[in-house]
């Protein structure tokens, strides 16, 4: 299929398709005219890809792994024995990052409670003249 089909069919923009094959996760055959083919199998592979976004892994992290991972029953399901030990880390650094901006959050906060009543008033005032 072109690429056109297999952004109609997994909903991501041809564009995006295009740099999902430059960092390596999709591997298109190339046909004489240059276009892209691709497979029923690329159809999962971006389902994969994005599932892996989602979960907040970088693209050179699901290069390394993608080929490490099948699906079964809408679940990706690891297949080779060091991923996990990767996944673990790559959570923990997720958690770190996390408690980092919560830490963040939890100063401004302090600051932001610590302003006067009408400095505050005014300045929700403004927030509320913001379109959303």
């Amino acid at each position: 299929m072109k690429i056109g089909e297999l952004s109609r069919r997994t909903g991501v923009h041809e564009r995006l398709l295009r740099y999902y094959e430059a960092q390596g996760l999709l591997t298109p055959e190339r046909r004489p005219s240059g276009y892209r083919e691709y497979a029923e199998a690329d159809v999962q592979a971006v389902r994969r890809i994005r599932s892996l976004l989602a979960a907040g892994l970088t693209t050179a992290t699901i290069a390394q792994i993608l080929p490490c991972l099948r699906d079964e029953d809408d679940r990706l399901v690891p297949t080779c024995p060091d991923l996990l030990t990767d996944l673990f880390r790559e959570r923990e650094r997720i958690t770190r990052a996390i408690t980092d901006l919560q830490t963040s959050r939890s100063a401004l906060d302090a600051v932001i409670a610590a302003a006067p009543e009408d400095v505050t008033s005014r300045a929700q005032e403004a927030l509320d003249r913001v379109p959303a």
